[in-house]
């Protein structure tokens, strides 16, 4: 599937998703005044920005991305992304799905890999941001699989070879991981209901206070934005199953379908009417 449409006068974004590589998302946009909330993804983001530069907040800083250097995000990851100036900035994104890169790394090194992981947020390197822009190109435009099956394995097996480690993320000292799990577990079961704080303090066996703190602390979002995007998640499947978006909205918990393209529109960048 795919869809191109204005989001402002200057503003364009295209969109589409390709079911043979695990369903790969990809993005093509020029964002002039477009800011992205605090949100994640269940997947990678791999980003190339080809005209003049961003800033986007992850892991407890702001960072510039200018024109020819990759983004470079793990899934589950906080981060948002405004732009620099009032010309705005034009990027091509993509967004790999963990079985994806667990598939061309294992194809690489003929054994199983646990998640990659990358440690940087910027990378500036531009043979393979050439790379990646071809690789998107032709995921646009060329009707070869054989192209794409090349290219996508030479684009992905060299930034998992140049800048994946193969470690998981390390939790700070004080953190109360298990507590927040068991609330993240809570809220997979229950994100279509009107949670309230003192359910989920239960849940976690910590009082509402201190759950907020160390929510925060482990995830990026406080409970009730971390709601939200994980409702927006589970959104995107229900859109990509041929679901309505009025019935969608209802299912997900949001008031009404306005609420839900709302925060749609805040995480992924372009309303569902245009996902679908």
């Amino acid at each position: 599937m795919s869809g191109q449409f204005q989001l402002t006068t200057n503003e364009y974004a295209k969109f589409w998703r390709d079911a043979s590589y695990h369903n790969l998302e990809l993005l093509h946009a020029n964002f002039i005044t477009h800011t992205f909330t605090y949100h994640y993804h269940e997947e990678y983001v791999v980003g190339v920005v080809e005209r003049s530069a961003y800033e986007f907040y992850h892991r407890g800083a702001m960072h510039t991305i200018r024109e020819g250097e990759i983004v470079l995000i793990n899934p589950g990851e906080i981060h948002s992304g405004h732009p620099l100036s009032e010309s705005g900035w034009t990027y091509r994104t993509m967004y790999p799905p963990v079985t994806l890169m667990r598939q061309i790394a294992a194809e690489m090194t003929d054994q199983q890999w646990d998640t990659p992981f990358f440690p940087d947020s910027v990378v500036t390197d531009p043979y393979l941001a050439q790379q990646f822009l071809s690789l998107h190109l032709l995921m646009e435009h060329s009707p070869s699989r054989l192209a794409r099956d090349t290219q996508l394995r030479v684009a992905l097996a060299t930034l998992i070879s140049r800048y994946a480690v193969n470690r998981p993320l390390t939790l700070a000292a004080g953190n109360e991981p298990m507590a927040v799990k068991r609330v993240l577990d809570y809220l997979e079961t229950h994100y279509a209901e009107n949670v309230a704080l003192d359910e989920l303090a239960n849940v976690a066996a910590l009082s509402p206070y201190h759950l907020v703190r160390v929510f925060k602390q482990e995830t990026g979002l406080p409970p009730h934005k971390y709601l939200a995007h994980l409702r927006v998640l589970r959104a995107k499947s229900m859109l990509t199953a041929g679901m309505a978006i009025r019935d969608v909205a209802a299912a997900t918990g949001f008031t009404d379908q306005s609420h839900l393209t709302r925060w749609f529109k805040r995480v992924i960048g372009i309303p569902p009417g245009k996902y679908i």
